[in-house]
């Protein structure tokens, strides 16, 4: 997985004790010549049971406590706003984070259990037009721990257990690679969270050459990957990545990631009325995905203040599945959870930044 410097930074005055993995815990407090054993103790406060505090360990010496308090950090989400939908189980979070800055969260409640869309980043750099996680722009990328705490911290408030993570919240994760890397690693630990890496989903933009890493890792987990077009055309004016890795680059890394791995990619596609949403585009799609070991989740695009991209009607959102599905591909229509509450995410965060 992730190297430790690069996870955590050359120049960290405290360490970051959450997003070590378990050896890496070990060596730390045998080169503070501690007793091996409490590396255990510790990681099990901070993984699973996600303590906030030193002072919570409590079978830990307390001078132990101060030394840990002395020399590492636990960077931890504080509730700001919680706002919980009326029409389904939906809550989303705005968490304040201890340099002043805000990242949010939703917990979707499934037949299957609960699930959670984290974000990797404040902000997000990549500028994809009709989403709210790029107003503001980019300011840094969320640590393993940071990552962690968005989870811990629903748990905690809801009192159910979490059993599916998405990476599909503020920022483009392979963006964030290393530090998303360290945070699987962390998750996935029998002696953590213990999430099974296959109920795990990770939504990418399209960064190429981050998708032939994960090819070559063969993790597991679902990779989706935001489309949202079906030619360059298009696709470049809502998604300034595609300049760098057009379609056809972005394609051929994800039928490799498919032979790697065997694993379905889902491809996310956001109908927005009168741009791609034609029968034309439906077709062009059908064919660029043919033979590919793939579905096609078409969303219709949320409403953003600051954006004036008009979602398709029921109508045509199901006349373009009906050709896709002629054409041999497997579809879904995104059911919108939260509406009442704008669960999308980045549209709380912007909300905040324009009231500081």
């Amino acid at each position: 997985m992730a190297s430790l410097s690069r996870v955590l930074g050359e120049n960290s005055l405290k360490t970051d004790i959450r997003s070590l993995n378990f050896r890496e815990l070990t060596d730390w407090i045998c080169a503070k010549q501690l007793p091996k054993f409490r590396a255990a103790q510790i990681y099990k406060w901070l993984q699973q049971k996600g303590v906030r505090s030193f002072s919570e360990m409590t079978d830990l010496p307390k001078d132990l406590r101060e030394r840990l308090e002395a020399e590492c950090k636990l960077p931890n989400c504080k509730i700001d706003t919680k706002l919980c939908s009326e029409i389904d189980d939906t809550v989303k979070y705005l968490y304040a984070l201890g340099d002043g800055e805000y990242v949010e969260c939703v917990v979707m409640h499934y037949k299957y259990g609960y699930s959670i869309c984290i974000s990797t980043q404040l902000g997000c750099k990549m500028g994809c037009t009709f989403c709210a996680s790029a107003i503001g722009g980019f300011q840094r990328h969320l640590r393993p721990s940071e990552m962690l705490s968005e989870i811990l911290t629903a748990q905690a408030d809801l009192g159910v257990r979490i059993s599916h993570i998405v990476l599909m919240g503020t920022g483009e994760p392979l963006d964030n690679y290393d530090n998303v890397l360290r945070f699987l690693e962390l998750v996935t630990d029998e002696k953590g969270l213990n999430i099974s890496m296959r109920h795990i989903s990770l939504s990418t933009c399209g960064v190429v050459p981050r998708i032939y890493d994960l090819a070559e890792r063969r993790l597991g987990l679902t990779l989706s990957v935001s489309l949202h077009a079906p030619n360059d055309e298009l696709r470049s004016q809502t998604m300034p990545v595609n300049r760098r890795w057009p379609i056809d680059e972005l394609l051929a890394a994800c039928r490799a990631y498919t032979e790697a791995t065997s694993r379905r990619i889902s491809f996310e596609y956001a109908m927005i009325s009168g741009f791609n949403d034609s029968d034309a585009c439906a077709l062009e799609l059908a064919e660029r995905l043919s033979g590919m070991l793939c579905h096609v989740n078409l969303i219709p695009v949320n409403a953003v203040r600051e954006r004036n991209f008009q979602r398709s009607g029921d109508n045509r959102v199901k006349r373009f599945a009906d050709i896709l599905v002629r054409k041999g591909l497997t579809v879904t229509v995104r059911r919108t959870l939260g509406s009442d509450i704008n669960a999308s995410c980045g549209q709380l965060r912007a909300s905040k930044s324009q009231r500081r």
